[in-house]
């Protein structure tokens, strides 16, 4: 059976530097990665003016029941037609990406624990946390760079739904978290805990 990891924390915590650790000691080729990104609600019939207004911080975001499926297709060990997200469009793009099965499964995002169906299935649940305002800036520069976004748009969606879904429904699953990693994924004694506990998990896949 594969190991099953969920990496979990706010917007701009690193998260994803959290996963290229974890993907450095897997190995090329050993881990299949879900990003809950990948698993937003298509909205794509929607006008444009409405999907932005979308909160795409609140759990009817994301597609929970496709997300679950397909963990549980890779654990099977059968592949998965994985969804692809156009942040610059909000909305899935027509194409979809092949997900094999691998040794190590980590399904990543901001509510990767607040499943209870993702959580059973997980052998390992780490939440990656960092302060407000080093996430709030981190996601500033992110969507400035890689999501088209201004900082006007940035700040407002912030405000009205990134802070308070935080505060809602992300802050609260570190309490399910096996691992918490403070100071995002920039604690290096964290990191070698991780490391060390999928080292020794690889031993037994």
């Amino acid at each position: 059976m594969p190991f099953v990891l969920g990496v979990a924390g706010g917007s701009g915590s690193g998260k994803t530097t959290v996963v290229e650790r974890i993907r450095a000691i897997v190995g090329p080729g050993h881990l299949a990665l879900l990003p809950m990104d990948n698993y937003y609600r298509d909205l794509g019939d929607l006008p444009f003016e409405e999907r932005v207004k979308t909160n795409y911080d609140h759990p009817d975001a994301f597609d929970l029941d496709l997300l679950v499926e397909h963990l549980e297709a890779l654990i099977e060990g059968r592949p998965v037609a994985m969804p692809l997200y156009s942040f610059v469009e909000h909305a899935r793009r027509p194409e979809t990406e092949t997900l094999r099965p691998a040794p190590v499964i980590v399904v990543e995002g901001i509510l990767a624990l607040y499943d209870p169906r993702l959580r059973e299935r997980m052998d390992l649940k780490v939440y990656v946390d960092a302060d407000p305002d080093v996430r709030f800036i981190r996601r500033l520069l992110r969507d400035l760079r890689e999501r088209g976004r201004t900082t006007e748009s940035v700040i407002e969606q912030y405000l009205a739904s990134v802070r308070p879904m935080h505060l809602a429904f992300v802050e609260p699953t570190k309490r399910y978290a096996d691992l918490i990693v403070p100071v995002g994924g920039q604690n290096t004694p964290a990191l070698e805990v991780l490391a060390s506990r999928l080292s020794h998990a690889l031993e037994t896949v």
